[in-house]
C-alpha cells in the first residue's frame, strides 16, 4: 500500500471546504495519508483548526500571503503567531515574495517576509515559501534574515516555477523544493529539467489543492487523490521506481514538518 504525503493544500479554501470531508476520502482511497493545510486568513485557519481535530493526519500552516499583505499584514499577523507560538502549526506560510501581479507593494511583502522568518525563528518552526517573480530579492532577505550559527534554517519553496538557476540556489541553501502538477504540463519542459536535478534528499511534491491540476485533469478542480499524477512524471524524469519517489517524499515531509 503506498503512502503518499500532499505538503501543500489549501483544504480550507471555499472551493474545497464545503464537501471537504469527500475530497479526503478520495485522498484516502488513493493512497495519500497525510495532508499539509494551508490557512491564509482567521476563516481558513478557524476552519483548519477544527479539521485537525477530527483529522489527525491534517496539519496545519499559517500566514498571509504576499497577495494579502496590503489588505491583512497587520491585522492578521498576531493571529497567526499567537498560533505559531501556541503548538497549532506544523509551520510559518505561506509567506513569501510575488510581483508577477504585485509589484507595487514590493516593500511591503518585503516587510512581511522578515516578520515571518523571525516568527520563525522563536517558534522554531519552518518557513513554506511563495516565491514568483522575485527570486533576487527572496534570496537577499533569505539570506541577511533567516540564518542560524552561519546556517539557513529550514524552509521549502512551494510550487517552485523558477528557472533552473532558481533552483540550483535553494539546494545551495540546503531548502527543500516542492514541485506540484504543473510540472506535469505539457510546456513545462525547464520544469521538467529541474526536477532530473533535485536530489531527492531535497524534493517535496504537493497538489496545491485546489489550483494547478495536473495534466491528466488540466480545467477540473486540484484536489490531494491526483497527486499520484505528479509523483510518476517526478519518478519518470528521474528514472527511478515510483515507489521510491513516493517513500523518500513522504519521509522528507513528516522530517521538515517534524512530524513522527
Amino acid at each position: 500500500m503506498i503512502k503518499l504525503f500532499d505538503s501543500h493544500a489549501h483544504l480550507t479554501s471555499d472551493q474545497i471546504f464545503s464537501d471537504v470531508e469527500d475530497v479526503l476520502n478520495r485522498a484516502r482511497d488513493a493512497g495519500v495519508d497525510k495532508i499539509v493545510n494551508i490557512c491564509t486568513c482567521d476563516v481558513t485557519l478557524k476552519r483548519g483548526l477544527d479539521l485537525r481535530k477530527k483529522y489527525d493526519w491534517i496539519y496545519n500552516v499559517a500566514s498571509t500571503t504576499p497577495h494579502d499583505v496590503v489588505k491583512d499584514g497587520e491585522r492578521l499577523f498576531p493571529l497567526m503567531a499567537k498560533h505559531a507560538r501556541n503548538g497549532s502549526l506544523a509551520a510559518v506560510g505561506e509567506t513569501g515574495l510575488d510581483y508577477y501581479y504585485h509589484d507595487e507593494s514590493k516593500e511591503l511583502q518585503q516587510h512581511f517576509l522578515r516578520k515571518y522568518f523571525t516568527l520563525a525563528l522563536e517558534t522554531r518552526l519552518p518557513v513554506v515559501i511563495h516565491c514568483r517573480d522575485a527570486f533576487d530579492d527572496f534570496f537577499q532577505i533569505l539570506d541577511e534574515s533567516y540564518m542560524v550559527e552561519g546556517f539557513h534554517a529550514p524552509g521549502v519553496l512551494h510550487c517552485f516555477t523558477g528557472t533552473l538557476q532558481d533552483a540550483q540556489e535553494v539546494i545551495s541553501r540546503g531548502w527543500y523544493l516542492s514541485l506540484s502538477g504543473i510540472v506535469t504540463f505539457k510546456r513545462s519542459e525547464e520544469l521538467r529539467e529541474v526536477a532530473k536535478i533535485v536530489p531527492l534528499n531535497q524534493l517535496l511534491i504537493e497538489t496545491d489543492t485546489p489550483y494547478l491540476a495536473p495534466q491528466a485533469y488540466r480545467g477540473k478542480r486540484n484536489e490531494p487523490a491526483y497527486l499520484i499524477e505528479t509523483a510518476q512524471l517526478i519518478a519518470d524524469v528521474q528514472g527511478i521506481p515510483l515507489e521510491h519517489l513516493i517513500d523518500v517524499t513522504y519521509q522528507n515531509a513528516c522530517r521538515f514538518f517534524n512530524i513522527n
